[in-house]
């Protein structure tokens, strides 16, 4: 299945919105086990949560895009912009989520 990248950016001085639907996005997360391959938030100087990368595995980029925007932190407007692009590994593996 095709992996894509969503690379979300937050908007300025929204650290308090991010974490509060962070429970929310998890649960989200886990609602679609084998989806997501790789994510974590981007940093700022100061350690703080500036946005988020996220290797998902979908159908399609349709698929992706869908599964972007039924994120509670798109819904809850947190990101600037997202962009979601086809990507494929060559150096390094990603983590097996084979049932």
């Amino acid at each position: 299945m095709p992996t894509f990248a969503l690379i979300c950016i937050d908007k300025p001085d929204s650290l308090a919105l991010r974490l509060a639907t962070r429970e929310a996005h998890f649960d989200y997360v886990a609602a679609h086990p084998g989806v997501i391959r790789l994510a974590g938030p981007f940093l700022n100087g100061a350690g703080e949560m500036t946005g988020s990368l996220i290797l998902l595995e979908a159908p399609d980029i349709e698929a992706a895009r869908a599964f972007s925007a039924a994120d509670p932190y798109v819904l809850a407007g947190l990101f600037k912009w997202v962009e979601i692009r086809a990507w494929r590994a060559t150096v390094g593996a990603l983590p097996s989520f084979s049932n």
